[in-house]
C-alpha cells in the first residue's frame, strides 16, 4: 500500500469514471422518457472507433469526439426506429444493438490496431491548478472530464426546472396521458434516444482517445452494462448517477494501483472486484428500499401505441 500515491489515485478516479458517467447519464435520460435501451455497450464501442478513426484521420481529438457523438447517435436511431416506429420489443432490440455495435466496431477497427491516438491536451484551470493537493486532483484534467460534470448539472436543471424536462418525465410516467395532452410521444422518445446515444459515444471516444489511448477490440470491457446498473443504483437521479459512476471508477483505479504496488492478492480477484462491488451495492440499495422498481418511470419499457 505504501507504493500508492493518493493524489494520483484520486486524479485517476475522475478520469476512469468519466466514460461510465457519460453513458449512464445518457441512459438515465432515455429511461426517464420510458425507453429501456440495453444497447449502451454497443453504442459506446461504436463511438470509440468512430472517434478514434476520425481523430487519427484528421489529427484532431475534438473532431473525433464530435464524430463519436454523431456516429453513436445515428446507431441509436436504429434502435429508435425499431422500437418507437416498428414497435419491436425494447429488450430484444437493445441486445441486438449491442451485438451489432460490437461487430461493426470490430470490422471498422481492423485497420486501426496498433495506431496511437493524436495527443489530447489536458486543461489546467489557471490559478486553481496550482493549489497544492487539490490542484492535481481536481483542476488538471481533460475538458471532457469537466464537461461530464457540467452535463450532470444541466440534466438535473432540465429535469427539475424546465418545461421540457417536465414533458420528458410525463412521457416516461404515462405516455397515454402525455399523448392525450397533445405531446408527440414518439418524437420526444426519439430525441431522448439520440441524446443517450450521443453521450454513450462520447464515453466510448474518451476511452479510445484519452484514457488508453489507442484502439483495441472490445476495449469498453462491459462499461455499458455497468452504466445500465448505475442508472438503477441512482434511482434515475442525475446526482446519484455521478456518485455511482465515481464509486465504480474509484474501485477500478484502486484495483489497478494495488496490482502495480504488488499487493499479494491474485490478479483475477482484483480485476473482478469493481464488478462484484457494483453488484453488492445494487443488492444493498435494493434491500433498503421497499421495492427496487418503485423508483422507475411507470411506463419504462412499455410500447406506445398511438390511439389516434
Amino acid at each position: 500500500m505504501g507504493g500508492i500515491d493518493p493524489i494520483l489515485l484520486l486524479a485517476s478516479l475522475m478520469v476512469a469514471s468519466t466514460p461510465i458517467l457519460l453513458a449512464a447519464l445518457g441512459e438515465m435520460v432515455v429511461e426517464r422518457a420510458g425507453v429501456l435501451n440495453l444497447g449502451v455497450e454497443g453504442m459506446m464501442i461504436f463511438g470509440a472507433i468512430c472517434g478514434f478513426a476520425v481523430g487519427v484521420g484528421t489529427g484532431s481529438p475534438s473532431l473525433g469526439f464530435l464524430a463519436a457523438a454523431l456516429g453513436a447517435a445515428a446507431l441509436s436511431m436504429l434502435f429508435g426506429v425499431l422500437t418507437q416506429i416498428l414497435l419491436s420489443n425494447q429488450v430484444a432490440s437493445g441486445l441486438a444493438l449491442t451485438l451489432f455495435g460490437l461487430g461493426l466496431s470490430s470490422l471498422v477497427g481492423q485497420s486501426y490496431s496498433g495506431i496511437k491516438a493524436p495527443p489530447s491536451l489536458d486543461f489546467d484551470i489557471p490559478l486553481l491548478s496550482d493549489i497544492p493537493v487539490l490542484g492535481p486532483i481536481l483542476f488538471q484534467h481533460h475538458p471532457m472530464v469537466y464537461l461530464s460534470i457540467l452535463l450532470v448539472i444541466g440534466v438535473w436543471v432540465l429535469l427539475r426546472h424546465t418545461r421540457a424536462g417536465l414533458i420528458l418525465r410525463a412521457v416516461g410516467e404515462s405516455h397515454d396521458a402525455a399523448h392525450a395532452l397533445g405531446y408527440k410521444v414518439v418524437a420526444i422518445r426519439l430525441a431522448a434516444i439520440a441524446f443517450g446515444g450521443a453521450l454513450a459515444g462520447l464515453g466510448g471516444a474518451f476511452i479510445s482517445l484519452v484514457r488508453v489511448p489507442q484502439w483495441t477490440e472490445g476495449m469498453t470491457a462491459g462499461a455499458g452494462w455497468i452504466a445500465l446498473a448505475i442508472v438503477v443504483f441512482a434511482s434515475w437521479r442525475p446526482w446519484r448517477v455521478l456518485i455511482g459512476a465515481y464509486l465504480f471508477g474509484g474501485v477500478s483505479v484502486l484495483q489497478l494501483n494495488l496490482q502495480a504496488a504488488g499487493f499479494k492478492v491474485p490478479v483475477q480477484y482484483l480485476a473482478m472486484s469493481p464488478y462484484l462491488i457494483t453488484i453488492l451495492v445494487l443488492v444493498l440499495m435494493s434491500a433498503r428500499r421497499r421495492s427496487a422498481t418503485a423508483q422507475a418511470p411507470a411506463d419504462l419499457g412499455k410500447t406506445f401505441h398511438a390511439s389516434s
